[in-house]
């Protein structure tokens, strides 16, 4: 996963890929490419909901550019679509590319925290948080969403 994100993926961001559903592309040289699916609860107006979180989606960088993240993340999807209510990610620039060709949009609204002193605003998320698929069930696309807290996320 250091190797994917050239460096930049922390013990913590490793924490929070675990207690979900992996999926899993070797080859033969080993791991290819990876994604988690984990449980978070998001508040969307007055109603709380299950969201399947989107965590270390990382492709080898010898096998880029092959369809290995797509293959992820149909598996994935069909995890989410099983069962949450919504699925959600946080996306690089680059990541983007592939979230929004397979259906996922940015959310338009607030992106905050329940952290240990109450709801804290997390404004690096916005406009980088994606759902899938389209937030129909969650009425407003344009609303606040207030994601669970956990270690990291917020000071």
């Amino acid at each position: 996963m250091r190797d994917a994100f050239d460096g930049d993926f922390a013990d913590e961001d490793w924490e929070h890929t675990l207690g979900g559903m992996h999926a899993l592309v070797h080859d033969g040289r080993g791991l290819a490419a990876h994604g988690a699916v984990v449980m978070r609860r998001v508040r969307s107006g007055e109603r709380w909901l299950r969201v399947g979180y989107v965590e270390g989606v990382a492709v080898r960088a010898d096998v880029r550019r092959q369809g290995l993240g797509g293959t992820v993340m149909t598996a994935l999807e069909r995890i989410i679509a099983r069962a949450y209510d919504l699925g959600a990610l946080s996306a690089s620039d680059d990541g983007a590319l592939l979230y929004t060709a397979r259906g996922w949009r940015a959310w338009g609204g607030r992106i905050c925290a329940l952290g240990p002193r109450g709801i804290v605003r997390l404004p690096d998320e916005e406009g980088s948080t994606y759902v899938w698929p389209a937030p129909a069930r969650t009425a407003d696309p344009d609303a606040e969403l207030v994601f669970d807290w956990r270690d990291g996320d917020v000071l």
